[in-house]
């Protein structure tokens, strides 16, 4: 009994292994050289190893038959209808004829996966998705779309430093023409003081003396009037109150000359600071548009961030201009206080050669003309 299961086994072994030697050539060609070939035989399952426990296997001679042991398994693999074939192999012609489903289907997914590879790797431009743009989005970037696309704090800080710009060129124009002025008249008085030898002979007859306007003419007439109310006094006294009065009229002067420049400091110094506050605000708008719209795109804080810019830009804009023309006017009305200087030395310079020869004429009179 022993000696038939072994050679029933010997059988189904060699009869499994030439049928794998069948079909070994076909399973090593390329399945894309022939189109629309079918799969070879070569992609059948492998077969599964017999199980001694299960009894003889298929092939084998039944106890007590005068058949051999593998006398079926010797035959061509096209045997009767009634030959068995070993578990798990299939017949080879069969195969070259009609491929088993589940090969079939594995091909199919190949073919389909190859399709799908081409088709990704092919000339198809890719489909890029843009997000949705919001309305309420400036689209026009010029300062002027800006400005009525901006916030109404930021519109009020542009209105305010526009204002403040109109102001400063408003006050360079009329303050330079007003310091060129005095400067001029000014200086034509101190070459009429300088050309004089007294206060009378500089100031002329009376209507002349009406015409010579300015601070200059106004600081002559008022030592010439002082000098004729204190006659007869000490001479000393004199040009005490006649320097005083001087210093008023040219403290005056320059003061009046300095008027509106103060403004021109103060919009030199908070311009920037308030341009400053536009921008903080602008981009405040900015990362709450960010936190509104749910997306981090340079189109949402974009807008925010050039109108914050800009604030910026018209601050600087109303502030450099201002703190130049403020330090020109700065140096201009210090030198026309120069010239007032010079007239006040010129006029003291005449009190005194005035009041020298009312002295020396007073000591050469007889006495009782004196005393008259």
């Amino acid at each position: 009994m022993v000696s038939l299961l072994l050679a029933g086994l010997m059988a189904a072994s060699a009869g499994t292994a030439m049928a794998q030697a069948a079909g070994a050539g076909p399973a090593t060609e390329d399945a894309s050289a022939a189109d629309g070939a079918a799969p070879t035989a070569g992609r059948v399952r492998p077969a599964e190893p017999a199980s001694p426990s299960t009894g003889p296997a298929t092939g084998a001679a039944a106890p007590g038959s005068d058949t051999p042991a593998g006398g079926e398994t010797a035959a061509s693999p096209a045997a009767s209808d009634g030959a068995a074939t070993p578990a798990g192999v299939v017949d080879a012609d069969a195969a070259a004829g009609t491929a088993p489903a589940g090969v079939a289907t594995d091909d199919a997914a190949a073919d389909n996966a190859g399709n799908a590879a081409d088709a990704g790797t092919g000339d198809a431009t890719p489909v890029l998705f843009e997000e949705p743009r919001d309305e309420k989005l400036p689209h026009d970037l010029s300062p002027l779309g800006m400005f009525l696309a901006a916030d109404w704090v930021v519109k009020s800080v542009m209105i305010g430093l526009a204002l403040a710009s109109l102001a400063t060129w408003t006050i360079l124009l009329v303050k330079g023409f007003e310091v060129f002025s005095a400067k001029w008249r000014a200086r034509a008085g101190v070459r009429r003081l300088a050309k004089a030898d007294s206060l009378r002979k500089a100031l002329g007859d009376e209507r002349s003396a009406a015409r010579w306007g300015g601070p200059v003419g106004r600081l002559a007439r008022s030592a010439a009037g002082e000098l004729e109310r204190s006659a007869g006094l000490s001479a000393d006294g004199v040009k005490e109150r006649v320097a005083i009065g001087l210093s008023r009229i040219e403290a005056n002067a320059a003061r009046s000359l300095n008027r509106g420049t103060g403004l021109l400091a103060t919009i030199g110094s908070i311009a920037p600071f308030v341009g400053l506050f536009g921008t903080v605000w602008g981009i405040m708008n900015s990362f709450i548009g960010i936190s509104e719209a749910n997306t981090t795109n340079l189109a949402v804080v974009a807008p925010g961030i050039a109108e914050a810019l800009l604030a910026t830009a018209i601050g600087l804009v109303a502030a450099i201009p201002a703190v130049v023309i403020y330090n020109v006017f700065a140096r201009s009305i210090a030198g026309y206080r120069a010239i007032l200087s010079d007239a006040t030395a010129l006029v003291m310079q005449h009190l005194s050669r005035d009041l020298e020869r009312g002295a020396t004429a007073g000591r050469d009179l007889p006495l009782a003309q004196a005393a008259e």
